[in-house]
C-alpha cells in the first residue's frame, strides 16, 4: 500500500473516532484543537478510543478500505470524463485515425493499442464480433507503440498504410498484425503488408513521411492527457476503460453508452 493510499485509509478510519472524541471532549476541546495541536492527554485519550473502536469493531477496517476504494475510483472516473470532454476533438475526430465499423454509428469506441500487446491481441476477436453483430458502432483505432522498437515499426507501417487506396487496405493489415504471434520484424511486417494488398515499396517510403511520426506522437500525447498508462485502453461513449475486458462487458458498455 502506498503512503498516500495509507494516509487516506487512516483518515477514513479515524474520522468516526474524531467525531466521538469531539462529542466526549466537549466544545471547549474542539475549539482548542482548532487553534492548537492536541495536548498529550488528549492524544492518549484519542489513541485509546481508536484502539477500543477498532478492537471491538474490526469490520470498520474493511468498510473503510472499501469506501476509500470506491471514492478513489469515482474520483478517477470523474477526472477521466473531464479529460475526454476537454480533448473531445482529438479523441473522436483527430483526422488521422482509422475508423472501422459504421462511421455514422451511434456509439463510438476508441481503442489505444500496441501491436505487440498480448491483451490487445486478445481483444481483437471481441471487437470483430461486436462490429459484426452491431452495425451501429464506430470504432476508432489509435496506435500507441509502447513496447519497444518492433511496436514502433509496426505502428509506423500501419499509419503509413492509410496513404494507400484511401486507407481501404489498412484494416486487413491491422487485423493480420493483431493476429500475428511472433517477433514483428521488418520482414514479417512487410510480408503481412503485401498479403493485405499494400504496395510494400510505397509503404516503406510513406513510413518516412513526417505525418506518420506526428500521428504517433499525437496519440501518445493524447493518451497521457487521458491518463492511459498502458494498452489496451478503451473509451466507450465518454467513459475510460483501462485494460482488456470480455465481449459481454463490451456489449454492456455499449448498452450503457446508448442510455
Amino acid at each position: 500500500m502506498s503512503f498516500f493510499r495509507f494516509a487516506g485509509f487512516l483518515r477514513a478510519v479515524l474520522a468516526p473516532a474524531l467525531v466521538l472524541f469531539a462529542l466526549f471532549a466537549g466544545p471547549a476541546a474542539v475549539a482548542q484543537q482548532a487553534s492548537e495541536p492536541f495536548t498529550p492527554e488528549q492524544k492518549k485519550a484519542l489513541e485509546t478510543l481508536v484502539h477500543e473502536i477498532l478492537v471491538k469493531n474490526p469490520e470498520i477496517l474493511v468498510d473503510a478500505m472499501h469506501a476509500l476504494d470506491a471514492r478513489q475510483q469515482e474520483q478517477a472516473a470523474q477526472a477521466s470524463r473531464a479529460a475526454i470532454a476537454a480533448n473531445a476533438k482529438e479523441v473522436f475526430n483527430d483526422g488521422h485515425s482509422f475508423v472501422a465499423g459504421n462511421p455514422k454509428g451511434d456509439v463510438t469506441i476508441v481503442e489505444f493499442f500496441d501491436y505487440r500487446c498480448p491483451y490487445c491481441k486478445q481483444m481483437q476477436p471481441h471487437l470483430q464480433a461486436l462490429l459484426k453483430e452491431d452495425g451501429k458502432i464506430r470504432l476508432i483505432l489509435k496506435e500507441l507503440p509502447v513496447l519497444g522498437p518492433d511496436s514502433v515499426l509496426a505502428s509506423r507501417a500501419a499509419v503509413a498504410a492509410l496513404a494507400q487506396q484511401k486507407g481501404t487496405r489498412y484494416y486487413a493489415f491491422h487485423d493480420a498484425m493483431m493476429g500475428f504471434h511472433g517477433q514483428l520484424t521488418e520482414a514479417e511486417v512487410f510480408r503481412m503488408a503485401g498479403e493485405a494488398g499494400l504496395d510494400v515499396t510505397a509503404l516503406k517510403a510513406d513510413m518516412e513521411d513526417p505525418r506518420v511520426e506526428q500521428a504517433l506522437r499525437a496519440n501518445l500525447a493524447l493518451a497521457q492527457k487521458l491518463g492511459i498508462e498502458g494498452t489496451p485502453g478503451f473509451i466507450v461513449g465518454g467513459e475510460l476503460i483501462p485494460g482488456a475486458v470480455s465481449l459481454d462487458s463490451l456489449r454492456q458498455l455499449v448498452k450503457q453508452a446508448r442510455g
